[in-house]
């Protein structure tokens, strides 16, 4: 046999400068080498604690032993067939799991390849079993970028603008907002939002012409803003009162990450639809929509597909996931010490006048930052240096919000007390030198 050609080293940097479309946004300039547990590793050697986690992708950290067994299991029996060609024992048995997760009557499950596919599809399959055109998001949602998922996204102006025209019969009415428009009163914030919504309905459209409301439990994008359980549960009865569809996008918040395993069982409803997809498949790309077996039928029979989705590795991943959160009660850690974080990060905040809030659910955390106190007027540019600063000493963390001033916290599941203190440890210092 021939010797094969000694590989150049490559640096990703420059190459992918030159070959990859600017029109990706880029947190950092690091040239990654590879993951292991909880940190994260650049091509010079250097560790970074991982509270970014791929945007909550990699939620059980890096070759995780469990999943990626199973993985190479996988590939060595087959790594792709279309699901319309038949049935795959991955993909069927996540479905099982997945659904096992859920209440009732939300038993059957498309699987799709990202959290936008899963928004897509939903909206889709609203408009198609109700025969109702009008689909209700609210301000500050992130759902994607394809173009029927950014017909519901408004967290960034930059995402829609020049791509128009989007999707019609779409509508955007404001997401109650506490900190910002109601001195922090969850209850005013949910009576006002609440009212919008009842007299959009009453004098902008026909109720009877909505298919879906559409939430995301915690505005993720938007800037870690959870929705009040008031406001939940009205939107649960208006969806009821006017036989809507209720749609939870749980991309972000579910599988966990709120310390629950869903975001909307802090308000203690059942959403119709519920899309998942991120730290589904803990890295891989997956995306799920779940319903009714009722619901789906509606749908009807090829009226959806997708050649890759379900992915039979991307599903073994799937299995192991929720195999290794029920096997470590990841959700009970998530929710101990999501506690811990948020506690330090407000002891911080009582003696910082440049944070602002400090809000979330579990291990989905933002801490807002503000140049003035009596205006509340965000500080984009605090956030940026901050993360940055954090880079620079080993912890990695990311910025959302409209004005880029939330720093985000997305510590995987399995996190341990000892790297949520050292991630404190590292922000106050970076903090206190900002």
């Amino acid at each position: 046999m021939a010797e094969q050609p000694m590989t150049e080293p490559m640096d990703a940097r420059e190459t992918g400068r030159r070959f990859l479309s600017p029109v990706m946004a880029r947190y950092f300039e690091r040239d990654w080498s590879h993951g292991d547990g909880h940190r994260l590793f650049d091509v010079d050697g250097n560790s970074y604690l991982d509270f970014a986690t791929g945007i909550a992708t990699t939620i059980l950290g890096h070759r995780h032993p469990r999943v990626t067994a199973a993985v190479h299991a996988q590939v060595d029996r087959i790594s792709h067939v279309m699901n319309g060609l038949g049935y795959s024992e991955p993909v069927s048995r996540l479905a099982e799991r997945l659904v096992a997760t859920l209440p009732a009557p939300l038993d059957s499950v498309f699987f799709g390849n990202s959290g936008a596919e899963a928004i897509e599809g939903a909206i889709k399959l609203a408009r198609r079993s109700t025969g109702r055109p009008g689909i209700v998001a609210f301000e500050g949602g992130f759902h994607g970028r394809t173009y029927g998922a950014l017909s519901v996204t408004s967290s960034n102006p930059n995402y829609r603008a020049g791509h128009g025209p989007l999707l019609p019969e779409v509508h955007l009415l404001p997401y109650p907002q506490a900190f910002r428009e109601h001195g922090g009163d969850e209850a005013a914030a949910t009576s006002a939002a609440l009212g919008i919504v009842d007299e959009f309905l009453a004098t902008s459209v026909d109720p009877q012409s909505v298919a879906a409301l559409l939430i995301e439990p915690v505005l993720g994008e938007g800037g870690y803003v959870p929705a009040p359980v008031a406001f939940l549960q009205g939107l649960r009865e208006r969806a009821d009162r006017y036989g809507m569809l209720l749609i939870a996008d749980e991309v972000q918040t579910g599988y966990g990450r709120t310390g629950r395993m869903w975001g909307f069982e802090h308000a203690g409803i059942v959403p119709d639809v519920v899309c998942a997809a991120k730290g589904i498949a803990n890295g891989l790309p997956l995306g799920a929509i779940v319903a009714s077996r009722e619901l789906h039928e509606r749908w009807g029979k090829g009226a959806h597909g997708s050649t890759f989705g379900g992915n039979p590795v991307s599903c073994a991943a799937g299995v192991a996931v929720l195999e290794t959160i029920a096997a470590e009660n990841l959700i009970g850690n998530a929710a101990e010490c999501g506690a811990r974080l948020e506690r330090g990060l407000r002891d911080l905040a009582a003696g910082d006048r440049r944070i602002g809030d400090v809000r979330g659910r579990g291990l989905m955390l933002g801490v807002e930052l503000i140049g003035d106190p009596a205006t509340l007027a965000p500080d984009g540019e605090l956030a940026d240096r901050l993360i940055a600063g954090c880079a620079d000493a080993g912890l990695l963390l990311l910025t959302c919000g409209a004005a880029h001033n939330v720093v985000r916290w997305l510590a995987p599941l399995n996190v341990s007390e000892a790297e949520i203190d050292e991630g404190l440890g590292i922000f106050t210092g970076v903090l206190a030198a900002a």
